[in-house]
């Protein structure tokens, strides 16, 4: 097999390409066959030595990836040689192999794609967590998406509409609004050109969101909180735009009733798996009940890897950057 290995957490530019030992699976474990893994921003962080998880040295990133179990460890009793799966283990993607621990492997219909399997459970279940969980977003409600054209933004954009709510994303383009205008946001905002605050103020006839996502953080964080409903709940997702964590006055939450609620959808997905095995089976089947599709921005050969990390630290990226074998 080969693999992309971190041997030193310094950056993308310092993994090496290299063939190792296929091992075999031990105790709760399998091996799979990786066909396709998607790159997410924590993959960024991890080989930067940044993510809240630090692996042991040496280790091979790819949080998330679908393909072939060709061998089963013992007490797997649930999968079996030749099934197609997803995982989302937090490392071992990136390469022709990998050991799965067997409890995170999502079995796979044959007819749901590799690429699109690998580019699912991360920010699906983060979305349908965030907005019907943690918001509890009813239909009729107001749904601001900032980094929208991003790949939780387009999942968040695509189950928000599935609820029945009305969608305003704001993405840094006019090339990446109109992304999100084709998979169905109601209204977009490029926040390059126009006042963030002003434009929601505008689109929301001067009430507000009553959910705002934000994955990204930074400058933008106070503004779009300035902008939100009565009784409105802002979810923070993640802080893709780097840089220092934004902070919030908090007479802003008390002035509006507002509450801030932080999602974290692998811990929920640890300490209530019930509930977590309920969110799966319910976006597996809006998947194949055509309701949500991940954006593919493009596939890249898995050799391709530090080109992959460089496309994708450009900025340049709408939805996921896949990876195949």
């Amino acid at each position: 097999m080969h693999a992309w290995l971190c041997e030193n957490p310094v950056g993308a530019d310092a993994l090496t390409w290299k063939e190792l030992p296929t091992p075999e699976p031990k105790a709760g474990q399998v091996l799979l066959e990786i066909k396709a893994a998607s790159l997410n921003f924590p993959d960024l962080l991890i080989v930067q030595n940044k993510y809240q998880m630090k692996p042991a040295l040496p280790f091979v990133p790819g949080s998330e990836y679908a393909g072939i179990v060709q061998a089963v460890g013992e007490g797997v009793t649930h999968l079996k040689v030749g099934q197609h799966v997803a995982c989302l283990s937090g490392t071992g993607g990136f390469g022709t192999h990998t050991l799965a621990p067997a409890a995170l492997c999502m079995p796979l219909p044959d007819a749901f794609p590799f690429v699109d399997a690998a580019a699912f459970i991360m920010i699906y279940a983060t979305s349908h967590h965030a907005l019907v969980d943690r918001a509890q977003l009813k239909a009729g409600e107001t749904v601001l998406v900032l980094g929208a054209a991003g790949g939780v933004g387009t999942s968040a954009i695509q189950i928000a509409k599935a609820f029945g709510a009305k969608v305003i994303a704001a993405a840094s383009t006019d090339e990446k609004c109109a992304l999100c205008k084709s998979i169905g946001a109601d209204a977009t905002i490029n926040y390059s050109k126009e006042n963030l605050r002003d434009a929601v103020k505008a689109l929301t006839d001067g009430k507000g969101p009553d959910v705002i996502y934000d994955p990204v953080g930074g400058e933008l964080a106070e503004p779009a909180f300035r902008t939100i409903a009565r009784r409105g709940r802002y979810l923070v997702i993640g802080f893709a735009a780097g840089g220092a964590i934004p902070a919030l006055p908090l007479n802003l939450p008390l002035l509006k009733g507002a509450s801030i609620v932080g999602v974290f959808w692998g811990d929920f997905a640890k300490h209530e798996p019930k509930a977590n095995a309920l969110l799966m089976q319910e976006i597996a089947s809006m998947y194949f009940q055509g309701k949500i599709k991940p954006v593919i921005d493009r596939t890249m050969p898995m050799a391709g890897l530090k080109a992959a990390f460089a496309h994708m630290g450009s900025r340049g990226v709408m939805g996921k950057l896949v990876m195949v074998n």
